[in-house]
Formats: structure tokens, sequence, C-alpha cells
């Protein structure tokens, strides 16, 4: 059967629909980022014990007094872990995406249930939103909003949004019809029975449906995270890319944090706003307050009392300066707060080069956003003009389908290290094996696997595409796709255990220096010649910041420079790049004022 091209097709309405809409997509843009800027600034002012203790007020008043210490202690706990302000920008992130979700799907809900012939049709299209792989979304998401949170935001509101017309339209057919009809009889208005009798006996559910949709956002801040969404979830995605086991368990443990919180605050208000609910719930708490010693804990204040307590708290803070005033710190020289955003892949030279600019610009007075994101996202976001520039693009081989894609807009502004040179690699201990040739017909001793780095990095598709045909390795050997720090973490696990492994790797790279390893031979140079480890910038950065450009265009590491800084990093451990150039930056007095030239 001849291959049918649908993701051509889709390919070509992508490419339709951004040429011919693109104002729509940047009006959609700008509409979103300053919603979500609004809330995440109102959430990020206060001082975070403060905001903490809002916040157990509220969960005090909707649960009880030991749902408020339970709160506070929970939210103390994100504090203590340094994740507050990630915290606060998930938390917005879900906001915004549950508010226009809400927006969307309750009138369409209420259309599906006033409506045979729109519930047959809205129900394959909500089966197709729901079971699509949630990734899928991010994909179009990049290409028509860029990188950062708006991608993730609406990637959200797709994936969340069939529970909401569902719940909502089940809540309205579950009324019961005799009430409608009698409402009917008596002369009320289609309308007004849909607001005075259907919606208010359909709460219960429908609010069901507002906690699935908060749920739902919440497991997509990983995801979002991906793409430069930041947060709790860009967070998760550098413990993943870093193999950091306890920045992803206190990540993961805020994540929890704020889903039991928003999880049964959502409940308590269903039951709330609810007349059915509000009298279970005061039947439950009449029965509890039959128990010794259970009344105090399921206290629940008096709504105005639960008012003045948090404009006390607000007013606490204003009195006491805790809230925050949103002034950065000082640094000498010529930026003046002037925002940069730098993105990188997490290659070792990609985190040293951008950490080390990080560190110079700040002390110049350069306010610098370093984003982690796959290789994809990371071109994409740069010639969308999302990020101002990133140091490791590798020319003219191994990127060299994101520079064909891309290059008119963008900017070279040259190479600061080579020649480069990619290889698989064995530790020496491994006999027999000293080039690619040398590989067929072994695949038992290496598992049959060939243990490989990100799946967009340029190097794996050559690998794939390329070597493994010209050597005559596929079919006998499977490449596993991962991380850099994943594939260091299984070369350093067999190393220890002398078992045989071959792996992806690079020169320069610290691991060469760390074991004792040999490159492989291609003597059919199927590699290619040596890269140069180029900066690119978004078109117009270097007109726009002329002076950064300058410094830009002069960088230059030697291999020592660059091999050693790298060892800083590896030794000074996971998250601390930047506190590791400045040890490093002290061990080579004079280099930041030569890179950085008033």
């Amino acid at each position: 059967m001849p291959r049918l091209p649908l993701g051509q097709w889709v390919d070509s309405s992508v490419d339709w629909l951004q040429s011919q809409f693109s104002w729509l997509f940047d009006a959609v843009t700008t509409g979103v980022t300053g919603l979500y800027d609004g809330i995440d600034a109102v959430l990020s002012a206060p001082q975070p014990l403060l905001f903490a203790g809002i916040l157990a007020v509220v969960a005090w008043w909707l649960r009880g007094f030991a749902a408020g210490l339970l709160a506070f202690a929970g939210f103390a706990l994100v504090d203590s872990v340094q994740l507050w302000d990630g915290a606060m920008a998930t938390l917005s992130l879900v906001l915004v995406a549950t508010l226009v979700t809400l927006v969307i799907a309750v009138p369409l809900g209420i259309w599906a249930a006033r409506s045979k012939t729109v519930s047959a049709v809205m129900r394959p299209v909500l089966d197709f939103m729901q079971t699509m792989p949630a990734m899928v979304y991010l994909i179009p998401g990049i290409i028509f909003f860029g990188v950062g949170v708006v991608p993730g935001i609406i990637a959200t509101i797709v994936f969340a949004l069939p529970p909401g017309v569902r719940m909502t339209e089940l809540g309205i057919r579950q009324v019961d019809g005799e009430l409608v009809e009698a409402a009917e009889a008596f002369g009320t208005t289609p309308r007004n029975t849909l607001l005075r009798v259907q919606l208010p006996l359909a709460l219960p559910t429908i609010m069901a449906g507002v906690n699935q949709v908060i749920m739902l956002g919440l497991s997509m801040v990983v995801i979002a995270g991906m793409v430069g969404g930041g947060g709790l979830g860009g967070a998760v995605y550098r413990a993943i890319g870093n193999v950091d086991i306890g920045l992803g368990f206190e990540a993961g443990v805020s994540i929890v944090v704020l889903a039991m919180y928003l999880d049964r605050m959502t409940g308590a208000l269903g039951r709330q706003v609810s007349p059915l609910g509000r009298r279970a719930a005061a039947k439950a708490r009449a029965a509890v307050a039959k128990r010794p010693g259970a009344k105090l804990w399921a206290h629940r204040p008096q709504p105005v009392t639960a008012l003045v307590g948090v404009v006390v708290l607000a007013l606490v803070a204003g009195g006491t300066g805790f809230l925050g005033n949103g002034s950065g710190s000082g640094s000498a020289g010529g930026g003046n707060g002037k925002k940069v955003s730098i993105g990188y892949i997490p290659w070792d030279e990609g985190i040293a080069s951008t950490f080390l600019w990080k560190e110079l610009l700040e002390r110049r007075g350069y306010e610098v956003d370093a984003k982690q994101l796959e290789a994809g996202a990371l071109y994409t976001g740069l010639a969308g003009g999302q990020l101002d520039f990133q140091t490791d693009s590798w020319l003219p081989v191994t990127h060299a389908q994101y520079w064909e894609k891309y290059e008119n807009d963008l900017e070279d502004l040259g190479s600061w290290y080579g020649p480069t040179s990619l290889e698989l690699s064995v530790p020496s201990y491994v006999k027999g094996v000293d080039s690619l040739a040398d590989l067929k017909g072994k695949a038992g001793q290496f598992k049959g696997r060939i243990v490989g780095i990100e799946p967009s990095a340029g190097m794996m598709g050559i690998l794939k595409d390329k070597v493994l045909k010209e050597y005559g390795l596929e079919g006998e050997y499977k490449v596993v796709d991962g991380s850099t720090p994943g594939m260091l973490a299984e070369l350093k696990r067999a190393y220890e255990r002398k078992e045989p492994v071959v792996v992806t790797l690079w020169s320069p790279h610290w691991a060469y220096s760390a074991h004792d390893l040999k490159k492989l031979k291609d003597p059919k140079g199927t590699w290619g010649k040596g890269d140069g480890v180029h900066t690119l910038a978004r078109k117009g950065f270097s007109e726009e910041n002329p002076e950064v450009g300058a410094w830009l265009k002069g960088f230059e590491l030697s291999e020592k420079q660059l091999t050693d800084l790298e060892a800083v990093i590896q030794e000074t451990g996971k998250g601390k790049e930047q506190q590791a150039v400045r040890t490093w930056l002290d061990r080579n007095p004079g280099l930041a004022e030569k890179l950085t030239p008033q």
C-alpha cells in the first residue's frame, strides 16, 4: 500500500496557517503573556511566608484548622527548598490556563447539553484532543507562538479542555427533567431556566470538572518546562537533563504540594457554591463536632473573619516592608538592567559558555535569563526572537539541518572554538574494537545498543542516518535516545564495573580526562570534518546591542580554558554552574575584562 503523506499535509497546513494568521498568533501571544505576567506579579509580590499564611487562611476557611496548618507547612517546605518563585510561576500558568479553558469549556458544555447534534459532533473531537499525546501539542505551539510560557499554556488549554466540556454537559443533563418542565410550565424563559435551575443544580459536577482541568494543567507543567515555560516544570526538566535526583525530588514534592492544595480547595469550594453541597457539608460538620477533641481541628471561621485575616496579613506585609520591591541588585557597567535571554542545550561546552556569559553580562549590568531547551525549540525560539543568542551551535555539519531552516532569521557571530569532532567511544579495556568497522558482528558484547544523547541533537541524526548505514550496523545496534548526563552516567557505571559500552561523544570533552577511552576511528569519514562552535543570535540583536554583539564576535576560548572550565563545573556540582564560573574567573585574573572590555 502506498504511503499516505499525512505528515506532509499537516506540515503544509501549519506553514499556511503561520503565514496567513501570524497577526492572530501574535495577538494571542500578547494577550496570554500579559495575563500571565499580571497574575505572576501579584502572586510573587508578597514575601513567601506571608503569602503562605494567606493561602493557609483560605484553607482554614474552606476546610478547617487542620487543613490550614498543613497548607502553611507545605508551602513553607516549598520556600525552604528555594523553589517558591518556580511554584508561583507554575501556579500562574495553571490559573491562566484554567481561566481560559473554563471560558471556552462551560459555554461549549452548555451548548452540547442543549443540542444532541452538537454533542454528537463534539464527542469525537474531544476524544481526539484528550487521547493525543500532550507533547505533540507543543510542536505547533512552538511554531505558532515561539518558546516560553505561551506554547505551554496553549498546550495545557487544549489538553485540559475535554473534561471541562464533558463535565459541564453531564452536570446539566443530570438535572431532573421534571424540574425543568415545571420551570417551563410556570413561564420561565429558557435563559432563566438555565441560570436559575440547571446551572445551580449542576454546579457540583461542573466544579468536579474544574478540579479535573486544574489537575490536568498541573500534569502539563513539566512538558511546558521543555519549551521554556519555566516554573517547577523547568526545574524538573533541568533535573532530568542533568540527572539531578535531588533537584528532581524537590521540584516533584513542590508540585505535589501545589496539586494537593488546589485539589482540596476546589473540592471544598464546589461544596460551598452548591446548595446541595452546603447541606451535605453542614451534616458532615455536625457529625464531626460530636467527636471528642475533633471540634478544634474541624473549626472553620466565618467568611468575614477569614477576609479580615487576609486583610490584616496584607497590611502587616505593607507596614513591615515584606512586599517585594522588584528591584534587582545593581552591577557595574553599561547594561543598566537591560534584559538578555540566552538559550542552551545541556551539552557541557554549552553549559560552560552559557553560564560564563551570564556571569560576564551580569557583571556589566545586564539582567540575564538562561533557559535550557531541546535543540529544535532552541533554534525555533532564536529565530522567532524569544531568545537573544546561544553559544553552542556546531556548524557547518552537526547543526546543519537547523541552520538551513532558520538561516535567514539568525545572525552568525562567529566561531569561538574549533575544530571539534564527533565520535563513538569505548573504554580502553575493550579489546579488538578500535574503529567503527570493528563493531560489526559484536552487538552481543555491547547488549546490542549504542548509548546516545538528546534525540534532537544533530549528531544523533548523523549517527542514525549515515554512520550506522555506512558501516552496516543498522538492525544490529539500537541507538538509545536519552540525554547527555544520562549517557555520561551510563558510561561511568559501565566503566566502574569494567563492562563493555559504546557511547556517543565529541571532542573536546572532560570525559576523556576522567576516563581512559578510545575514539573509534572513522575510515570512511562518515562523521564529516570537524565543526566550529558558533555563537548565533536572533536577527537584529547586534544592531540593537552593539556592545554585546562586539563582545560575542570577539569571544574565543582555548582548549585548555574550555576543559578547565568544564572540570570546575563538574567539581562544584549540579545547580552551581554560575558559582563554578566565578571560581574559574578568579583563577584566571583579567580574563573577564579581556572578554568584555569597556
